[in-house]
């Protein structure tokens, strides 16, 4: 047995007797990969300025630029059109023989979050420097579900004193295949506008493009990625359903509570319960060791590492898991290529909420990496590639070393694909030439994990390090009375996306499967 794999053997036998401190050794060994915040860097910058170090408005980053590539990426060289067929699926799909397509829909509405890299519009130049931009709150705070402002927070609130409806978020029922259902209210009225109430909201991206018979389904909600895909769309109703659900719960038990106590309330536990599931489902998902991490803030209270969030370019670029979605997803029974489920939340009402949770998690995820994206994602591909490059990032290498990880020396070490290896050496000549982009999803798999080893280290590293520096988790913050009775005891019982699906769907969910995992994986010693 590996020597590593022997340490968390014994991690976990050590665990039963010290679990905390189990946890807590394991999750600092993953943070302590990299260099603890504040970064000295931003991309405002190519040097330490103090705008880099005040104003979030511009990405954080890890290493320095690269100066030895072009800052005008017309004519890079290899050429972006090159390298992108890297990432151009071959043939038939290739799955992930450990996750569902549960695990894609929760980290892209994840990451839709708090990872906001500025677009462009769509008649803008791709290379146009706002991309160095973001418009992250820089925290975990479920803004695709309560907004990035205030403003946008208002607009989607219910705002109602009456008994039975204080603390809401605005919703409709809706009739589904398993009944009437509880959805958030349409963005646009039948004449194909923005209703007045909803002006403040971040308009959906790619709704220009979207036919009017589809555009009466888009729902008003806090993020403009939040409609994108039918799966996102079922996990931000998820949760304002469990909003809805608390906030009843919050008002029977303190009906002298008026509505802003409620709602203020019921968003504290919700952000909570969705940085739960991140740690002990979506983590424990991704994690290639025998140890189960657990959300217990505690040992957070005093570690160095506990320094203000502030997204990283690289970050965002390293969650571009476009090859994780299959070519056809099956919905209520019904096969939809990929391309047909864009902006489409017709599946979703027509789904219903449970049917859409089981049908994600009985459907495989395409596996992570080269060769594997779909070609009506593969335009996204070449965005991030040119993103790179606008941000002159260090190369894949020198991501590796400041990772703790060892730099390549051959284009086998990099992936043991013939043909991967093949198209690397082809493109780039030597392995030190390898861009950050292109090497984090060339590289072979974690064994146990969905993940490269690259991104799995970056990943663990800010996941961590943003989840438990989170206010709500703060040592003054964090104990009942923030949370209401009701809410302390949802927090303390939730640890799956199942769960808070029982509480938030018209019938009992029986032996229906809700997972990250799929049911036949095993782990491999």
């Amino acid at each position: 047995m590996a020597l590593e794999s022997l340490k968390m053997r014994l991690l976990q036998v050590a665990g039963a007797i010290a679990p905390m401190t189990v946890n807590r050794l394991a999750i600092e060994r993953v943070i302590n990969a990299c260099r603890r915040r504040p970064h000295p860097l931003s991309m405002s910058h190519d040097y330490t300025a103090w705008t880099g170090l005040s104003d979030t408005r511009w990405s954080a980053r890890h290493l320095p630029p690269r100066n030895d590539l072009p800052a005008n990426q017309e004519n890079p060289s290899p050429k972006v059109e090159e390298i992108v067929q890297i990432f151009a699926r071959r043939g038939e799909v290739r799955f992930c023989d450990k996750s569902t397509c549960l695990f894609p829909a929760f980290a892209q509405y994840l990451t839709d979050g708090f990872v906001r890299t500025k677009m462009p519009s769509d008649t803008a130049d791709r290379l146009d420097p706002i991309r160095k931009q973001n418009t992250s709150n820089n925290q975990i705070d479920m803004c695709p579900l309560y907004g990035r402002t205030t403003e946008q927070t208002y607009a989607l609130r219910h705002f109602s004193e009456k008994a039975g409806q204080r603390g809401r978020l605005s919703s409709q029922r809706l009739q589904t295949a398993a009944g009437e259902e509880e959805f958030p209210p349409f963005l646009f009225d039948d004449s194909g506008n923005v209703k007045p109430e909803f002006e403040a909201l971040d308009p959906p991206l790619g709704i220009s493009n979207l036919p009017d018979e589809m555009k009466r389904y888009i729902f008003a909600i806090g993020g403009d990625r939040a409609n994108a895909v039918p799966s996102v769309s079922f996990m931000n109703t998820l949760f304002l359903r469990e909003h809805n659900r608390l906030a009843g719960e919050m008002e029977r038990a303190y009906p002298e509570w008026d509505d802003e106590r409620v709602f203020q309330t019921a968003r504290n536990t919700v952000i909570v319960l969705f940085i739960k599931i991140v740690v002990e489902e979506y983590i424990n998902h991704i994690n290639p060791r025998p140890i189960k991490f657990m959300a217990d803030p505690t040992f957070a209270w005093t570690a160095p590492w506990n320094k203000p969030n502030w997204i990283t370019t690289e970050f965002s670029l390293l969650y571009r898991w476009h090859s994780l979605v299959p070519e056809v997803m099956t919905f209520g029974g019904k096969a939809y290529p990929v391309q047909a489920t864009f902006l489409n939340n017709r599946i979703v009402i027509e789904t219903g909420l449970a049917q859409g949770f089981a049908d994600l998690s009985a459907m495989k995820a395409a596996r992570l990496g080269v060769f594997n994206t779909s070609d009506s994602i593969l335009p996204r591909e070449r965005f991030a590639i040119e993103q790179g490059r606008l941000c002159q990032l260090a190369s894949y290498s020198d991501y590796r070393e400041y990772c703790s990880l060892t730099r390549p020396s051959s284009f086998e070490e990099i992936s043991t694909d013939p043909h991967v290896a093949s198209f690397l050496k082809d493109k780039y000549g030597r392995p030190e030439n390898v861009e950050f982009y292109t090497g984090l999803f060339a590289e072979d798999h974690v064994q146990n994990s969905p993940l490269p080893q690259l991104i799995l280290s970056m990943v663990g590293v800010d996941a961590f390090s943003q989840a438990f520096t989170n206010p709500l988790l703060s040592e003054h913050v964090f104990k009942e009375e923030t949370f209401s009775k009701a809410g302390w005891a949802a927090i303390q019982e939730t640890k799956t996306i199942r769960q808070i699906v029982e509480r938030n769907v018209p019938k009992a969910l029986g032996d229906t499967r809700i997972a990250m995992t799929q049911a036949d994986w095993k782990f491999q010693w």
